[in-house]
């Protein structure tokens, strides 16, 4: 019986032929082929007289792979220097740190037109039903920070002290179409920063669905319905009128108040007004009903066409607070604007909760360190880490098969990304072998097959 977890062995330096990360590689290898890597290039312009010797566009997805493989810091892409047989020339940390301290807001809105024109490549591939609309999410989080060192970090409305990001996520990839980076005392609620994310995440959609839903778009362009949902910090008649503007159909969390109290009320004990509650998949949800209680409400505040949705269910334990005070239920509900039976639009709209999964996505991949005393540094890192999220996200639709398609960062970088192999070089190219017996070793090669048939 043996009772020691490892065998023994002498550990020396200088070791060569090993290829480490090869995951990552098939990860680089797949935004090369997207071009992603070229399209940014294309859009930084050199700040001195001679151009770099790393190319900018080139260390930001290198960045991007660092993040990836669950990298935090500029020091991290030291990780890959070793490995140039996989990852060519790649910058040290002090060029990482001074490329994102090049990153201006304005170059930052520069080179946006680079991602939604690989985006647009991947969205051809994966936006293959055009009679379904589609959904963009909206929802914010707090980044906890443990330095007053760091510009723009404040307290925030949690008791805690840092930054306050907005997001905008769109629910066919879960990709982050657009952040905001805030201070950490920005307001849940402030419209500005709603129509900002969700007029940038428009602005990454392909043409073809993005056109007339720009502000001041004429609506009879619109070749496709656009929802936006949000929670109740998008509940403000400013943003539901932008939404209007923008010919952008809504779903927002409703805020307690009298009159919706009231209305609640007059249909609680009415239980002919109350259908069943479905999941998205059709099957009843034990005890949870749907009402529409709009006849009952004063709408004139709100776009007309406005509806209040109201659900109920059994209260749990950890239920989160009710618009209603009831021993029974716990009731929850959002205004929409778009036609279609209620308990239908409810399940869609429970689907919003999808969003926590994108943002806790970002969180295991850098969104949580914000690593620089500037504040335009850290946006810049914000803008990286969605970059490499979606990378990822793009990776796992399209080269990836199962569970694997929506498997999370940690999973990804302990099965995939850090995969060891063995490298030959034979007749002037480079072979990477992977090592015997590793569990996803076929998953590594079917996907290289298929970003090879990427076209």
């Amino acid at each position: 019986m043996h009772s020691t977890s490892t065998t023994r062995v002498s550990v020396e330096p200088g070791g060569t032929g090993v290829a480490a990360h090869v995951g990552l590689h098939a990860l680089g290898t797949f935004a090369d082929q997207l071009g992603l890597g070229a399209s940014l290039s294309e859009r930084i312009a050199p700040l001195g007289e001679r151009m770099p010797l790393h190319d900018r566009g080139k260390v930001l997805v290198q960045m991007a792979l660092v993040l990836a493989g669950g990298g935090e810091s500029c020091g991290d892409i030291e990780h890959l220097r070793t490995q140039c047989d996989l990852f060519g020339s790649v910058p040290s940390d002090t060029t990482v740190f001074r490329t994102f301290h090049e990153l201006t807001g304005t170059l930052r809105t520069e080179l946006a037109p680079a991602l939604a024109e690989v985006r647009a490549k991947v969205w051809k591939k994966l936006d293959t039903d055009a009679s379904k609309p589609v959904v963009l999410d909206i929802d914010a989080s707090i980044v906890e920070i443990h330095t007053e060192s760091k510009e723009h970090a404040e307290p925030t409305y949690k008791g805690g002290f840092g930054f306050h990001p907005i997001f905008c996520f769109a629910d066919l990839t879960g990709e982050a179409l657009s952040s905001l980076l805030r201070a950490g005392n920005a307001g849940a609620n402030t419209v500005a920063d709603h129509e900002t994310v969700l007029d940038q995440a428009i602005d990454q959609l392909p043409a073809r669905i993005a056109t007339g839903h720009r502000a001041g778009d004429d609506d009879s362009l619109a070749a496709r319905q656009v929802i936006v949902r949000a929670d109740s910090a998008g509940c403000t008649t400013g943003f539901l009128e932008a939404c209007r503007a923008r010919n952008v159909s809504f779903f927002v969390t409703v805020r307690a108040n009298a009159q919706l109290e009231s209305a609640i009320y007059e249909t609680s004990v009415v239980p002919s007004m109350w259908s069943p509650s479905v999941t998205k998949d059709g099957e009843l949800r034990d005890g949870a009903s749907v009402c529409e209680i709009t006849e009952l409400m004063d709408m004139r505040a709100r776009p007309t066409g406005t509806r209040c949705i109201i659900r109920r269910e059994p209260l749990h334990q950890g239920a989160q607070r009710s618009l209603f005070p009831s021993l029974e239920f716990r009731y929850w509900g959002f205004y929409t604007d778009c036609d279609g039976d209620p308990v239908e639009l409810d399940a869609m709209m429970r689907s919003h909760a999808h969003v926590e999964n994108h943002i806790q996505r970002l969180k295991d991949s850098g969104l949580c360190r914000m690593p620089f005393t500037s504040f335009e540094a850290n946006s810049a890192w914000l803008m990286t880490v969605a970059m490499a999220a979606d990378l990822v996200r793009w990776f796992q639709l399209l080269c990836l098969d199962g569970n694997w398609r929506d498997a999370r960062p940690k999973a990804l970088r302990w099965e995939l990304f850090h995969a060891p192999g063995r490298l030959v070089h034979r007749a002037r190219s480079t072979i990477v072998r992977i090592l015997d017996g590793w569990p996803t070793a076929k998953v590594l090669l079917a996907a290289y097959q298929r970003i090879a048939l990427l076209t």
